[in-house]
């Protein structure tokens, strides 16, 4: 945690400046900022994929580094700086 905290609901803990956390392959939790943070910085890393599950336990998405890539690209187009422009960053 870089600055300010946040939580997941399945848990009782609140993670704050300078925490670190780890969260084994295959937990389901919820992210929340509290409403008295203006803003959260994080740095999440993740190896894998993440699989989002709506409220029964179904998936309806995933991201992985494939997916990631693919954003970049579209964000970098948006933004100007042509879909190539990732590719300076991946090996």
């Amino acid at each position: 945690m870089i600055e300010s905290k946040w939580h997941y609901y399945e848990h009782p803990w609140m993670a704050e400046t300078g925490h670190y956390v780890y969260e084994p392959p295959g937990e389901i939790h919820t992210l929340a900022v509290p409403d008295d943070c203006d803003e959260m910085v994080m740095i999440f890393n993740i190896a894998g994929a993440m699989i989002y599950l709506d409220e029964a336990g179904h998936r309806v998405g995933y991201e992985d580094v494939f997916t990631k890539i693919e954003m970049c690209r579209a964000h970098y187009e948006k933004v100007g700086l042509g879909g190539e422009f990732v590719d300076q960053f991946v090996r």
